[in-house]
């Protein structure tokens, strides 16, 4: 048995759990909630970024982050299921690579508003954050993505990103991006572990 080290809200930890739902792996993973405040947990040498997730193999060693997880269960799945090996692949990791960059800035604003007194937030560091979430949304809202069956990492990525501005940022998105929105219902409703893996 594999042990994801995850936390519900954590939309890395996310993408992990629909792409092992997708590859008819999670049966094989025990999901360990990990605070990564918790020096005590253990996550610091597993992962010595302290960052999750982390997937704990069954010798003991450890993969990180969320990009080489998947990867990794996509290859224990037969593999080019969730990452193309063809041409195609390059444009998949573009998109992916977007989605992360979405989650990147999202967790960063969160992490300012809720690690820092409020007299101590820099309004340009966090309007740069945001510039970031607003062009990379404008860009999928001019050309939503075409969803595929399965859906490849780079769409797994995307409905993660927007499920944690769902989560953390009441949804504000949601009203200047309406394709987006019909997007997303679309793959909630072909994919039902994103469901099950709401926060």
């Amino acid at each position: 048995m594999m042990i994801l080290r995850s936390a519900p809200a954590s939309p890395y930890g996310r993408k992990v759990k629909i792409a092992a739902k997708l590859l008819g792996l999670f049966d094989r993973l025990q999901i360990a909630v990990t605070e990564t405040a918790n020096a005590a947990s253990g996550l610091n040498e597993q992962n010595p970024l302290g960052k999750i997730p982390v997937l704990v193999l069954e010798d003991g060693s450890t993969l990180y982050d969320s990009r080489v997880i998947t990867e990794y269960l996509d290859q224990l799945a037969g593999g080019g299921i969730l990452f193309p090996r063809n041409s195609g692949r390059w444009p998949v990791l573009t998109q992916a690579a977007l989605a992360d960059g979405i989650m990147d800035a999202s967790l960063l604003l969160r992490y300012e508003r809720t690690t820092r007194p409020e007299a101590m937030w820099s309004a340009t560091w966090m309007a740069s954050q945001q510039s970031k979430i607003d062009r990379a949304l404008a860009s999928l809202e001019s050309a939503p993505p075409v969803l595929t069956k399965p859906p490849h990492i780079g769409q797994i990525g995307i409905a993660c990103a927007l499920g944690y501005l769902d989560l953390r940022f009441e949804g504000r998105w949601r009203t200047a991006h309406p394709k987006l929105v019909t997007w997303l219902d679309g793959f909630a409703a072909a994919v039902p572990g994103f469901g099950e893996t709401k926060a």
